[in-house]
């Protein structure tokens, strides 16, 4: 990373309002954009990008068992469905792997699978085999935006703790009773692991100054 990154180089993209949320609440000065799932409203507002780096910040689901909630993702490559790999940013991942263990946790930096829905159930199992240890709807996306990408996730749902795709619709999901019980542990576990990954984040960007 460049000495003294000037912060309005580096956009941050948080997918959804719980994660915009957390990180207003830990970066109030950066530059923050609520993106949407898979950079719905990103890419709809037609935003375009003065920024040289863009990080994402939020959640994601584990593929393999052994990625516990609340583990920290800094993955060296983020993948498509179609096999398309694509490498994050060398420097910054390097640079956010040191915040990370900084601040007392040990990133996982395995391949991230940016998926066009969550991966539930049996599916995790096809793309464990792929080689993917986690999955988003957004990193991937940024493949051909010419730009310096990473992303900090923490691990929300695992293989042996779905959640429901219905969450994609809160409103909708909270109309249902059976998805109440899930409804309290992510009323939970969400909002604490999304300050996490934007904590980890604030110390990354502390490095790049």
């Amino acid at each position: 990373m460049s000495e003294g990154q000037a912060m309005h180089d580096i956009e941050i993209l948080a997918p959804t309002s719980l994660e915009y949320w957390a990180t207003r609440c830990i970066l109030p000065r950066a530059c923050v954009q609520r993106a949407g799932v898979s950079l719905a409203r990103w890419q709809r507002a037609g935003h375009a990008v003065s920024a040289s780096i863009v990080i994402v910040c939020g959640l994601a689901g584990a593929l393999v068992p052994d990625l516990r909630p609340g583990t920290v993702l800094i993955p060296e490559q983020a993948g498509l469905p179609s096999g398309e790999l694509i490498p994050c940013d060398p420097v910054l991942v390097q640079t956010l792997v040191t915040a990370a263990r900084g601040a007392g946790f040990q990133p996982e930096t395995g391949p991230l699978l940016t998926a066009s829905s969550l991966i539930v159930g049996a599916e995790r199992s096809e793309w464990v085999r792929r080689g993917f240890v986690a999955a988003d709807m957004e990193t991937g996306l940024l493949a051909e935006q010419n730009l310096r990408v990473a992303t900090v996730r923490v691990i929300l749902d695992t293989p042996e703790h779905n959640i429901s795709q219905e969450w994609l619709q809160p409103a909708r999901a909270m109309r249902q009773l059976s998805l109440w019980r899930e409804l309290f542990w992510l009323s939970h576990a969400a909002p604490r692991y999304a300050l996490r990954a934007a904590r980890v984040l604030k110390y990354g960007l502390d490095e790049m100054r």
